[in-house]
């Protein structure tokens, strides 16, 4: 038998790790639990985790009773299932549903050790826009949850290129084995589609300035293919704006364009559509469902599906509001902060 070799943890300059694959300690959370606690105590999210959001308002709203079974709709770190599983007591399932091979099998086997065998949980690698699939095998459902935000372990990895802070691959598919990437998608577009695809998807007022600097480049030979290109090209855009402004400008217009770009290589709208429009044949009469945006344009797709449901008779009752997150949940994880919760009954 051959002898394993010893593994040597990743060594890094200074005295703490800043790259994500050098902070080994965030990446065991079982192993180091006092670093966990300190780095979410400063406000941050550790490496290669994710900290679910609004945990205690959705049990609240969703009831969860022994025997029950669930939805949900976007695994990501398994921290909502988790709490949604121990609410049902060893009795009942919950399946959960993602696009995203490599983090979920993460998640399934966290599960797993958690306790939580196929007779409590399932999983299906499926994209939420086809839960009538999911319905068909599983049957009705008493309870759904979909949260539609980004992982925390997905917007962190610099290989999957979800941020505009961390160089890495434009690539911003939430399944990278399938369709187009970012970077692809912006050299089979034109200038004029690409002003279009910010307006709708992330109401970018630089959108004229961006696609034009970004075009003029590609066509000069420069490839747009790292997070880094796009995030220059749209501080070169941005050039006319006042000097106090900028570094805010700049800003908040990477986080606009990268959202543009990850809605439109997802086709989240889409998807967002169709999950809306199949949602109520898939719950049980007296069915409870909470979903989880992060920007305007997803809101308004739920607010509006709810609010005609309801008219329709579909839905018993709504939410007259959104719901947000507490100020301390806020402080304790800022990227909550966006965060706005609906509901609907089904009749």
């Amino acid at each position: 038998m051959e002898e394993q070799k010893h593994k040597r943890r990743v060594h890094y300059s200074g005295k703490y790790p800043k790259k994500f694959e050098e902070k080994y300690k965030e990446h065991n959370p079982e192993k180091y639990k006092d670093t966990i606690e300190h780095v979410i105590s400063k406000g941050s999210t550790p490496a290669g985790m994710h900290i679910s959001i609004m945990v205690q308002e959705i049990l609240d709203f969703l009831q969860i009773q022994p025997g029950q079974k669930g939805l949900d709709c976007t695994l990501g770190y398994g921290g909502h299932t988790k709490k949604m599983l121990e609410k049902l007591g060893g009795s009942g399932c919950i399946y959960g549903l993602d696009v995203d091979p490599i983090e979920s099998a993460k998640t399934v086997e966290r599960l797993r050790g958690f306790g939580f065998g196929e007779d409590n949980f399932q999983f299906r690698l499926i994209n939420f826009a086809n839960i009538d699939k999911v319905c068909a095998e599983a049957g009705k459902f008493d309870f759904v949850l979909a949260d539609l935000g980004v992982s925390s372990m997905q917007i962190d990895n610099p290989e999957r290129g979800f941020s505009y802070k961390i160089d890495g691959p434009l690539d911003l598919r939430l399944d990278p084995k399938h369709g187009e990437s970012a970077a692809e998608r912006l050299h089979n577009i034109t200038e004029e589609e690409f002003v279009g695809m910010m307006i709708e998807n992330s109401d970018e007022c630089y959108a004229e300035e961006i696609a034009h600097k970004v075009f003029t480049l590609m066509s000069k030979g420069n490839p747009m293919d790292t997070t880094t290109a796009l995030r220059n090209a749209i501080s070169e855009a941005l050039w006319k704006v006042p000097k106090d402004e900028k570094e805010q400008a700049i800003k908040k217009s990477c986080a606009r364009v990268f959202q543009a770009l990850r809605i439109d290589v997802n086709s989240e709208f889409e998807v967002l559509y169709s999950f809306l429009e199949k949602l109520p044949n898939i719950l049980n009469s007296g069915g409870r469902v909470a979903i989880l945006t992060f920007h305007s344009g997803e809101d308004r797709l739920v607010k509006k599906s709810f609010k005609e449901m309801k008219k329709a008779g579909v839905y018993s009752d709504v939410s007259s509001d959104v719901i947000r997150p507490s100020a301390e949940e806020c402080r304790i994880n800022p990227r909550s902060k966006s965060t706005k919760m609906r509901w609907a009954i089904k009749a």
